[in-house]
């Protein structure tokens, strides 16, 4: 204990105060180090919450004790990471969250003995619209929906009954092309009972309108659909072609365009076809007529015109005989019907148009230099191209492949392809900064606060040494320090000092003596001749 306390007296109050104050920095910044290190790390639990959502999720984190952050006003909520998945299912199993909308749980929670049909009927709709909701949100850029149906009421004896109609407002994440509007007004419209999707208007967060839903938009969906199968077709011959070319040239070092002109007309077309060759006798019928006839060559006269008078008595006449045969032979012909439907969407021509880059070779410096293709490779990947797309010279397709240089080198192409490797999360990409910024920050500490006090402390306190003495011509007249005797009475106090401040005056003497001997060196070295002089001096005063 002894040797403790002298060493305290030793050290003094100020150095003492530095250790404390070096000892409190590393303490502190290591403690917060270890403590951002070892805290949870929070991810979001859900996002986009509106206030009733946030309000209900926090009541149950906090009933459940678990820890919790709030983001965005609100809209976010943070939990660790270790317990997102638990916490998510055992909210679910509570129904939370419900998006703002009430879905088929209202019938849960209501009595239904006493509610009217009407109170029945409007939470049939409540629940059918949130229900809806929910749905639509689910879609990967559907931020946010709303939806109102109209469900007109059935009367009796009335033959025209107007259809039911849906609005929808969406929040959208960038944009929806038409292929997915017509996919929301169909997933609307299969779910409420007598609803057409040409009576399903949609609008976007920014009034724009996306569909009119006023029923008579279905020319105007069937152009979006040729539309589209137009780009699907041009899409899908593009990835055929860039397949075959990657393989060839390389990654990246080519471009494909494809336009296609698809035949929208349907054809219906109805033949019927008779075999002339091919006859077989149906029925047959043959007719035998025969007749004769005799005129008189007398007058007409009473007994001729009797019966059974033969007509004798007028003399004799011309007597005529006819015979008549008909045939009718009826044949039956084979007959083929013919009925062919051409739907619309044949192509009927095909242009392709390839751009491909050079051969990059290394030179004797080992840079890349640009070297174009030749005509015999280029006439292979059209070939390559032709079989690929299905060309058809008839129809006057055309495919044309040409060979230019890039703007960019295929080193920037590979080193942007490869920025893909390390490709982490916003949430790790926070975590490192965060890392980053306290590693630097107690750098920066250890570099200009801990350093020099510790510096300071281990460094023994020199005092300044006394000035040197001038002679009358300016000359230096060496040690100037007087003996050490009379420096001690000189500087000795008059009262008696405690033992430590003995020590420190006896410290302070001597490093006086040594930097006063190591300047008067310093200035032998500096002035010889002045310095030969002075002691020659005081060896004739001696003398």
């Amino acid at each position: 204990m002894n040797g403790i306390t002298e060493l305290i007296k030793t050290l003094g109050p100020t150095r003492i105060a530095s250790m404390g104050a070096v000892a409190a920095i590393l303490v502190g910044v290591f403690a917060l180090i270890i403590f951002r290190i070892t805290a949870p790390q929070m991810v979001p639990l859900y996002t986009d919450l509106t206030l009733e959502d946030s309000s209900a999720v926090i009541s149950r984190l906090e009933s459940q004790g678990v820890q919790h952050e709030l983001r965005n006003e609100g809209a976010t909520v943070l939990v660790p990471r270790d317990q997102v998945f638990r916490l998510r299912i055992r909210l679910a199993e509570e129904g939370l969250p419900t998006g703002g909308n009430v879905g088929y749980e209202i019938f849960d929670k209501t009595d239904t003995l006493g509610a009217t049909s009407f109170v029945q009927n409007i939470n049939h709709l409540r629940a059918l619209e949130g229900e809806l909701t929910r749905t639509i949100r689910s879609i990967d850029r559907i931020a946010a929906a709303r939806v109102h149906l109209v469900m007109p009421e059935r009367q009796l004896f009335r033959r025209d009954q107007q259809p039911p109609s849906a609005s929808i407002v969406l929040k959208v994440r960038g944009s929806l092309d038409n292929g997915q509007v017509r996919a929301i007004q169909h997933l609307v419209a299969t779910a409420v009972e007598g609803l057409s999707p040409q009576y399903v208007s949609i609008v976007d967060e920014t009034g724009r309108l996306l569909a009119s839903g006023s029923g008579d938009d279905a020319q105007s969906a069937m152009a979006n659909t040729l539309y589209e199968r137009t780009q699907l077709e041009e899409r899908r011959l593009r990835a055929q072609v860039e397949e075959i070319l990657n393989s060839v040239v390389g990654a990246g070092r080519s471009r494909v365009q494809v336009a296609v002109d698809l035949d929208f007309n349907r054809i219906t077309e109805t033949q019927e076809l008779y075999d002339p060759e091919s006859q077989v006798v149906r029925s047959t019928q043959i007719k035998e007529e025969n007749s004769s006839s005799q005129a008189q060559l007398g007058g007409v006269t009473a007994g001729n015109q009797l019966p059974q008078s033969n007509g004798e008595e007028g003399g004799p006449g011309n007597r005529d005989t006819a015979n008549i045969t008909e045939e009718i032979v009826n044949y039956e012909i084979s007959k083929s019907t013919k009925t062919e439907i051409i739907e619309a969407g044949s192509v009927k021509r095909l242009s392709v148009a390839v751009l491909v880059d050079g051969v990059y070779a290394p030179d004797e410096q080992g840079d890349l230099v640009y070297e174009p293709r030749t005509q015999e490779e280029l006439d292979r990947i059209a070939a390559l191209v032709r079989s690929a797309v299905g060309y058809d010279e008839t129809r006057g397709d055309t495919i044309e492949v040409v060979n230019l240089r890039f703007a960019e080198a295929p080193n920037q192409i590979a080193s942007a392809a490869e920025e893909g490797l390390f490709d982490f999360t916003r949430a790790d990409i926070m975590r490192f900064i965060e890392l980053g910024v306290l590693f630097v920050v107690a750098l920066l500490l250890t570099l200009f606060a801990v350093r020099p006090l510790i510096k300071r402390i281990l460094t023994k306190e020199e005092p300044a040494p006394a000035p040197a003495l001038l002679g009358a011509d300016g000359s230096p007249l060496g040690t100037t320090a007087l003996p050490q005797s009379d420096v001690a009475k000189e500087e000795e106090p008059q009262d008696q000092e405690p033992q430590i401040k003995w020590l420190e005056q006896a410290q302070a003497e001597g490093a006086i003596q040594v930097a006063t001997i190591s300047k008067v060196g310093d200035m032998i070295e500096e002035y010889p001749s002045e310095a030969v002089t002075i002691i020659r001096g005081w060896l004739n005063e001696a003398a």
